[in-house]
């Protein structure tokens, strides 16, 4: 193994993948990441995949923007052989109370002005989009085109594959035992193969974040919290788009392999690092789709399965350094949206790392608004 890098990344999702490949591609090449087991193993292979630029906050538009005009893209700028099946169909976001219907008019203005091709539509318009939804059970929606959604796989591939031709390394099936401190700088990373030393530790360990943070002494507000989805059996075409409504917990996804994807959250869900998955979920997920999306009604279960959103104060994305430790850096907190963010994630978390001037500015996205209580809200989540 390496006993010797310039910086260590701590997790092989997409995050971790995305912040390698940027950074050797600004001449950093002796960048190591490490990941416990193969990559895409957490939070990003677990994920339901979909993308939107439809945000509550600039800050989180400007983010989604950057990454979503990425991916139309990343074939040929990350050199694939494959493809990372980025189908744009768009997310329909349906309103079923009057406090979100004002809601999404404030939104509609926001995204324009930052130049995102949102609209606002009536049931009625709404209903033209996705024919088979039951139009009475709201009062508005909200449709972007250039949402969508590809596949995790084969998007984090596509950047580890990248990186490696840059000189990266991957350690895979390792786990991280410590990261050793001496006179506030970090020094270096135990694993269960060996230490190795560096100056620069990156945490992009999602759901186990916190854990890693523990381990120099920074205490990351955040919590790991499941989540659940479920597939069906692919049919033939029916819907292009993402639907999606945050007051009636549901978002469900018909992929290019014509299997629908589906979820919805739950506030009784267990806060640890278990990805178990329930009869319960299945239950009420079923009976939310078949209300809302009745045509799908007798669509077959394939299977379900979990994942871990690591929920941040405002569920806000958490990035930057940690002022406690010197080379300790932080790339977290996503609360269920990190995969969709992922490639600017590498950039901005490249820029700060080698003290550049960030692409967008993610000052207000630091550690530090927790102490000063400065937290940016986001409302449009799931």
């Amino acid at each position: 193994m390496n006993n010797t890098a310039s910086v260590v990344i701590i997790g092989g999702g997409i995050s971790g993948c995305s912040i390698a490949y940027n950074l050797a591609l600004k001449g950093v090449k002796d960048v190591i990441v490490i990941e416990k087991e193969y990559l895409t193993s957490g939070s990003t292979g677990r994920c339901g995949a979909g993308v939107r630029m439809q945000w509550g906050t600039e800050l989180n538009c400007r983010l989604a923007k950057y990454s979503i005009e990425f991916y139309e893209k990343a074939n040929e700028v990350l050199q694939y052989d494959g493809d990372i099946e980025f189908k744009q169909g768009g997310y329909l976001i349906v309103a079923s109370t009057e406090k979100e219907d004002t809601q999404f008019k404030k939104n509609i203005a926001l995204q324009n002005s930052l130049g995102i091709p949102s609209v606002y539509l009536s049931p009625k318009e709404a209903k033209e989009i996705i024919p088979h939804m039951d139009e009475t059970k709201i009062i508005s929606a909200t449709f972007c085109p250039k949402d969508g959604h590809l596949n995790p796989f084969l998007a984090t591939q596509a950047y580890a594959d990248a990186a490696v031709r840059l000189g990266v390394k991957f350690m895979k099936y390792t786990t991280v035992t410590g990261i050793k401190v001496e006179n506030g700088k970090v020094t270096g990373v135990q694993t269960n193969k060996g230490f190795i030393s560096t100056p620069v530790v990156v945490n992009a360990a999602g759901g186990q974040s916190k854990l890693i943070g523990g381990m120099v002494d920074v205490d990351i507000p955040v919590y790991a919290e499941r989540h659940q989805i479920l597939v069906t059996e692919p049919v033939n075409p029916i819907q292009n788009p993402m639907f999606m409504s945050f007051s009636l917990n549901i978002y469900c996804q018909q992929t290019p392999h014509g299997s629908f994807i589906m979820g919805r959250g739950d506030a009784n869900e267990p806060r640890d690092l278990r990805v178990t998955s329930s009869w319960h979920f299945l239950e009420e997920m079923a009976q939310s789709c078949c209300e809302l999306l009745p045509l799908l009604k007798d669509l077959r279960v394939v299977r379900q399965w979990a994942g871990l959103y690591c929920m941040s104060p405002d569920r806000q994305p958490i990035y930057g350094k940690a002022d406690q430790v010197e080379g300790f850096y932080m790339a977290t907190g996503y609360s269920g949206h990190g995969f969709m963010f992922g490639p600017v994630t590498g950039v901005v978390m490249a820029e700060t790392i080698l003290g550049e001037k960030p692409s967008l500015p993610i000052d207000k996205l630091g550690l530090d608004r927790f102490e000063k209580d400065e937290l940016l809200f986001e409302p449009s989540v799931v």
